[in-house]
């Protein structure tokens, strides 16, 4: 099987394969630049989302020979994605080694070990009893991370222990364990340290990392502040930047071996940087949500054409604007929890905007009805809006000024994203790693 080219005026058709309703926004984005593009989402609960704005399929896999491209947006399609290269075809996303980067913590924590990466004391659990022991018989602060493929409301799922004794989180986890143990049946608990959580990426077209790296720093939890539950993500603050101390000291490690999978797509670790060192959390083998989107507002380049090469393991140089871009995840209930009572009184509300002016604005769970836009699907995951500018404060007053144009019923969003550079890159400079 070879791949189709669409020809002369570099106009290519894309497939887009989802188990749930992810990767819609870059979609659109391709879709607008003039290219063909079908999605498929497995999850039947996601069916009405991006009606209106994409081409939907029932199978994927009678639409490979259609494709010129296919995108998996999300692990656990690493098999598909080998074999499809192997094939020929152009594949962005996905291998069965970095599929297991990111869903084994195990694996992930030790291949980072073996290639010199510093890494946090952790240890690997299926059973909460023996957990529980661990945590009496050795004292200390600790965070709980689920292992193994999980749904995506469980992916973000951390406990973060507060007390030096660990005796809170031996509490979280006796008063859970019924419930966790029917949701996640391994897990890790890792050593807590103190220090800025920063993460760096990149796309690798399968021999090589694409440059500009994008440096990136999650908002996770729901409230401003950092309270409350951890959401997956509510927004991010980006820049990007040329091989730094950070990259050198972790992704660039572990370059030879993704080479090594044929893995084509983005790939991302999240850190804890400490005048200590940089310490390695996670591997993101795959586009991040929001941060695809936020990346959108930051790249110059065409991303249809920018795939096409990438996919193709062509060199290829990103055109990204300079300073900063912030990204703000709006919601409505019943996000981030799991409510089809709750969804149901959101379900259809229309998103109306006061000037018809759409910058900055991305696709999150909404369709497109008579030319309105409406909640679809079942999350309450609504939109995700980006701005940028030279300066952390102007990319905020772009993004924060963009909102203020959405008229949604009882839309929610963190106001503080961002607000922490200040503080964090004067301890990053201080340690030596924005260089």
């Amino acid at each position: 099987m070879t791949s189709k080219i669409n020809g002369a005026n570099g106009k290519y058709k894309f497939l887009f394969v989802s188990f749930e309703s992810l990767s819609g926004d870059l979609a659109w984005q391709i879709k607008k630049e003039g290219h063909e593009v079908r999605v498929y989402i497995k999850n039947s609960e996601d069916q009405d989302v991006y009606d209106g704005f994409l081409e939907k399929v029932s199978d994927w896999k009678n639409q490979v020979d259609w494709a010129d491209v296919i995108v998996f947006d999300d692990v656990g399609f690493g098999q598909y994605a080998d074999k499809l290269r192997k094939d020929g075809k152009l594949v962005v996303g996905g291998s069965v080694y970095t599929d297991q980067l990111e869903e084994d913590r195990e694996f992930g924590q030790s291949e980072m070990k073996r290639l010199g990466l510093l890494t946090l004391p952790h240890w690997d659990f299926s059973s909460y009893d023996e957990a529980l022991k661990f945590l009496q018989e050795n004292p200390g602060r600790y965070v709980y991370k689920p292992s193994g493929f999980v749904s995506s409301e469980w992916k973000g799922l951390l406990f973060i222990g507060v007390e030096e004794d660990g005796k809170d989180l031996q509490e979280i986890i006796r008063s859970n364990q019924m419930i966790l143990a029917k949701k996640v049946k391994s897990f890790q608990l890792q050593k807590f340290s103190s220090g800025v959580e920063i993460a760096v990426g990149a796309f690798f077209n399968g021999k090589d990392f694409i440059y500009p790296l994008n440096v990136n720093f999650e908002h996770k939890k729901l409230f401003p502040g950092d309270i409350g539950p951890f959401t997956g993500e509510m927004g991010t603050l980006m820049y990007w930047s040329g091989p730094n101390n950070i990259f050198k000291a972790t992704l660039e490690k572990i370059g030879e071996e993704v080479k090594k999978a044929g893995y084509v797509g983005y790939i991302d670790i999240n850190c804890i940087a400490n005048a200590r060192g940089i310490y390695p959390l996670e591997f993101t083998c795959r586009f991040g949500y929001p941060t695809i989107s936020v990346q959108a507002e930051g790249v110059i380049n065409e991303w249809g054409e920018f795939f096409y090469a990438l996919a193709g393991g062509q060199p290829y140089e990103l055109k990204t604007k300079k300073g900063f871009q912030v990204g703000v995840v709006c919601a409505i209930p019943p996000f981030p929890y799991d409510d089809k009572s709750e969804m149901t009184i959101y379900k259809d509300l229309s998103i109306l905007f006061k000037k018809p002016n759409l910058d900055g604005i991305h696709l999150g769970d909404v369709k497109m009805v008579e030319e309105n836009w409406r909640i679809a699907g079942s999350t309450g995951y609504a939109l995700v809006v980006t701005g940028s500018g030279n300066t952390v404060e102007d990319a905020r007053k772009q993004a924060y000024g963009r909102i203020d144009n959405i008229m949604l019923q009882n839309m929610y969003y963190r106001t503080d994203i961002g607000l922490r550079w200040q503080e964090d890159s004067d301890k990053l400079q201080t340690w030596g790693y924005l260089y």
